[in-house]
């Protein structure tokens, strides 16, 4: 079982508290977890929260010693760490332990000194602030979340959500986030790469949204070509204007959008199927294996097989019909 330790403090917002433990310790459909979620404070005891009651939290920094993978949920916006929190998680990340910021937490991941020379991602309100007070560090604010391995960053609230959805994926696979995601009814994936801050109004009514039909029908036809004038052709709009819309609506072009959502395709089907990768890559529209394995390491920074090799162990039992678990994923 893989062990997560989660960090609270004194005033530490329930809700941003509460996402790891919602993603982690979410029990399956068969009575089990993958993970064991532990709450941790400096000195263990009754916490302040804003929200008006406080909570309990009965274990200290000790856990940091067994934990495999160690989240900061959000941390005081300009506050300092303790030496015992910097020791606490130098310890943990020597022993091979994944830190994990999330929101502002990103500030004290940065303040431990694991960053210096780094990327770290955080909430665009206080990425300049961060940047400031450490200049070590690569802030960025114009992406969802950040993966380096080892150290792991996000943008706050949604965006805290999406990273523990992806480090799921990451360790237990594309099935596992997906039916976590739908149980959560959230979206199943959004790319770390994303943009934070999208400057168009969302439109009152689903209906009125063209760039949102378009990738409704692009997800539902991944294994057919879609070249750009056709897709435009679906929003009613010109290739220009569509191409200028879809990125104000994603921050990203109709082309990389497109991309990311066949790999993401091209990775469920290796984890939940024994088809060969030519028939994944004819089901993922990307043509040919060739094409595949150039577009799968690119973007996710592994191979197809690797990828495969990775949860095979979890997918012993596998169906060969890629189609259908296409067609039921689509959307």
């Amino acid at each position: 079982m893989h062990s997560v330790a989660v960090l609270a403090f004194e005033n530490v917002s329930p809700f941003h508290l509460s996402v790891p433990s919602l993603v982690f310790g979410r029990v399956g459909a068969d009575g089990r977890t993958p993970y064991r979620v532990d709450v941790c404070a400096e000195r263990p005891g009754a916490l302040c929260t804003p929200a008006g009651f406080d909570i309990d939290v009965k274990h200290g920094l000790e856990v940091f010693e067994r934990a495999d993978t160690v989240v900061i949920p959000s941390w005081p916006r300009g506050a300092a760490i303790s030496d015992d929190l910097r020791a606490a998680l130098h310890g943990a990340h020597t022993r091979g332990a994944r830190i994990v910021g999330l929101c502002l937490g990103s500030w004290a991941v940065a303040a431990s000194g694991l960053a210096d020379g780094r990327e770290v991602t955080t909430h665009w309100s206080a990425a300049a602030d961060l940047a400031r007070a450490y200049p070590a560090v690569l802030v960025r604010a114009d992406r969802l979340w950040s993966d380096l391995g080892d150290l792991v960053t996000s943008a706050g609230v949604a965006a805290a959500l999406d990273c523990c959805l992806h480090l799921v994926r990451t360790d237990f696979g594309s099935r596992e986030a997906t039916q976590l995601a739908r149980a959560l009814v959230t979206a199943p994936h959004r790319s770390g790469s994303q943009a934070q801050y999208i400057p168009i109004a969302v439109p009152d009514a689903a209906d009125d949204d063209p760039i949102e039909h378009a990738m409704v029908w692009a997800r539902t036809h991944l294994g057919d070509p879609i070249d750009l004038d056709s897709w435009a052709a679906i929003a009613l709009m010109s290739r220009r204007t569509f191409t200028r819309h879809f990125r104000d609506r994603t921050g990203s072009s109709p082309q990389q959008w497109l991309l990311h959502q066949r790999a993401d395709r091209a990775r469920l089907l290796l984890e939940s199927t024994a088809d060969t990768m030519d028939r994944i890559a004819a089901e993922t529209g990307f043509g040919s294996a060739v094409s595949l394995r150039h577009h799968f390491h690119r973007i996710l920074g592994t191979s197809p097989a690797a990828h495969r090799a990775m949860f095979q162990s979890a997918a012993a039992d596998i169906p060969r019909s890629g189609t259908s678990l296409a067609r039921s994923m689509a959307g």
